[in-house]
């Protein structure tokens, strides 16, 4: 399975030292986890949100890197959260990491979960049907794999850019629910 990640491109894809700075499934020192989306607008769209970013003419300042990484096997061990701890803002990271944390003790070295970034149905891609054309609605996924791995294998699709303007409207903002 190919997934996808965005960096800074002044930097390899994955982290390499538990420095990296706290998310939604680790804290502070906890690292590394490396959180990859199932499309790249999810991965776009996560960027976006954590950035609080909402208009287009911001989009021009972006410069990232978009990798597409090889996983062998996806994690099949969902949270065992509400959707409002899945997909809210930085007050509900609390409870994500004290679940992960919890998991972590029994074993868990990667996790799967609606990805927060994208609104619900905002997963689709594109069909080339008398032209281009949204394809089906379905909804992201996100993965997210704990410590070191040297095994996983990534190419970069585009080293210094921008998401385009259409994932704005993608986007669950922190203070937009859905």
């Amino acid at each position: 399975m190919i997934v996808f990640r965005h960096a800074d491109p002044r930097f390899p894809f994955l982290w390499e030292s538990p420095a990296q700075p706290a998310g939604r499934w680790h804290g502070e020192g906890e690292g590394p986890a490396h959180y990859f989306a199932d499309t790249p607008h999810g991965a776009w769209a996560e960027l976006l949100r954590h950035e609080e970013i909402r208009e287009a003419e911001d989009l021009a300042g972006i410069r990232r890197a978009l990798w597409a990484v090889e996983v062998l096997r996806l994690p099949t061990a969902h949270p065992e959260l509400d959707d409002g701890s899945l997909t809210g803002g930085p007050d509900s990271y609390s409870a994500c990491r004290t679940e992960v944390a919890r998991r972590r003790k029994k074993g868990l070295r990667a996790l799967r979960s609606r990805a927060a970034g994208l609104l619900p149905g905002r997963a689709e891609g594109w069909r080339v049907e008398g032209g281009l054309t949204p394809g089906p609605p379905r909804d992201g996924e996100s993965f997210i794999f704990f410590g070191l791995r040297p095994d996983l294998v990534g190419w970069p699709v585009v080293l210094e850019g921008a998401p385009p303007e259409e994932i704005l409207a993608r986007v669950r903002h922190f203070d937009r629910p859905g």
